[in-house]
């Protein structure tokens, strides 16, 4: 099935450089950044691992708050996100808007210590995610400026690879913490805080600060012409707002984590202690996957993997809504989960990165997360409300068919007029 949407490579998706010779090489900036945001994923994901527990079970919410709540970690970055962008591309100091995001997320973590209800954890993970919001435009920038042109998804995947592991390790530490300390929540924040205030240092002590100039990719029988900057007046009709307008669909049917886990919790009893071990599944398929599955969209074509890890998926949504118990279970839904994130995370970001000149990069790749990010963020608290209103399982099967659709559609969406 063609699709137009075009990654500045000299063909459809990366096709072209699927015959290129240039080695890859790992640029030490890259890896720093990596590092980064290891330790910083070992802070929050050791905080978002016992989150619907301590919503839930330890404060008594309603999961319609735990909606709530996981829809403002899915989205609320999505309102600094295009300032971050402008900014970074504007005054050219990429580091320093990132710096000052991490920064933000170390400090919501030293306010969660204090933070026992529902607003005032509002607040705090708002800021903890607009925090978010504002430095992964500019870190991957960063990261585009870095990396090979040829190998542009598989360096994004090395930079998933080693933020996985963090996110990894962060739900072990908590899961370690609750079995020697249970209702340990407090330890889980203090542990996250101090993991947090290690990634901010390590940004500012060794990533240099670098002005988002890239070198253009050249196929070997043409040169490529270099793509237009945004003009958002004429957005609806080219390749960017044609990636935007899939991934936020998409995005709408992307329910967050924590309730596939609750899901999978409350049918197979698992004890709570063991909870946070369902993140670690996931981000294990990520790690092991997000360097195979990078390549592979170098190779294959970034939008044919980026709407194939839906698919995953849709797979993930019905078997976590079948009356099956058991470890095969369970574990078919992380490994599910884990191949739909190492398809699609890096690899959007990839595209994006390849639709806008370099003057542009950080506006355009915070595009198209400003738009997952919006369209989780409404997925996950309306999700709370359809899971309270039809039960876990009927709402999973609704989900799961809708995104289905979409992705069959996804194709449609993605195509261009003949002559483009």
């Amino acid at each position: 099935m063609y699709i137009s949407v075009s990654d500045r490579n000299g063909g459809q998706g990366g096709t072209a450089l699927a015959r290129t010779s240039v080695p890859f090489r790992l640029a030490p900036t890259i890896v720093w950044l990596g590092i980064v945001s290891l330790f910083t994923d070992v802070s929050s994901e050791s905080v978002a691992a016992v989150l619907p527990l301590y919503l839930t079970g330890y404060l008594g919410l309603s999961v319609i708050a735990f909606g709530v709540l996981d829809g403002i970690n899915q989205g609320a970055g999505s309102l600094v996100r295009m300032a971050a962008g402008w900014l970074s591309d504007r005054a050219g100091r990429p580091k320093q808007v990132a710096l000052a995001g991490y920064g933000l997320s170390a400090t919501a973590r030293l306010a969660l210590l204090f933070a026992g209800g529902f607003w005032a954890l509002t607040g705090t993970m708002a800021a903890d995610r607009i925090g978010k919001g504002i430095r992964t435009a500019p870190r991957d920038a960063l990261i585009t400026v870095n990396a090979q042109p040829e190998h542009l998804a598989r360096h994004f995947g090395v930079h998933r690879m080693l933020d996985t592991i963090g996110a990894a390790l962060g739900p072990l530490l908590a899961s370690a913490i609750l079995l020697l300390i249970p209702s340990g929540y407090s330890t889980v924040f203090v542990v996250s805080l101090a993991f947090a205030v290690i990634g901010v240092a390590a940004l500012a002590l060794f990533v240099p600060d670098q002005r988002a100039v890239r070198k253009q990719p050249v196929a070997e029988d043409r040169k490529v012409k270099p793509a237009p900057g945004i003009r958002w007046a004429r957005l609806h009709h080219s390749a960017l707002g044609r990636l935007l307008l899939t991934a936020g669909v998409l995005g709408l049917l992307t329910v967050g984590d924590g309730f596939i886990y609750l899901a999978l919790q409350n049918r197979n009893s698992l004890e709570l202690q063991w909870f946070p071990m369902l993140y670690v599944g996931t981000n294990a398929v990520f790690l092991l996957l997000a360097i195979p599955l990078g390549r592979l969209a170098d190779r294959w074509g970034r939008t044919k993997v980026f709407i194939g890890g839906h698919l995953a998926l849709v797979g993930c949504y019905l078997l976590a809504s079948l009356p099956f118990t058991g470890a095969c279970a369970v574990a078919g839904c992380l490994v599910l989960l884990g191949i739909f994130y190492a398809s699609t995370d890096g690899v959007l970001t990839a595209l994006a990165s390849q639709l806008v000149t370099p003057e542009h990069l950080a506006t355009g790749i915070s595009a198209a997360q400003t738009v997952v990010a919006v369209s989780r963020m409404a997925a996950s608290a309306g999700f709370g409300v359809l899971w309270f209103a039809v039960g876990p399982t009927t709402a999973l099967v609704l989900v799961g068919g809708l995104l289905a659709l979409a992705v069959l559609g996804s194709p449609l969406l993605l195509r261009g007029p003949k002559n483009s």
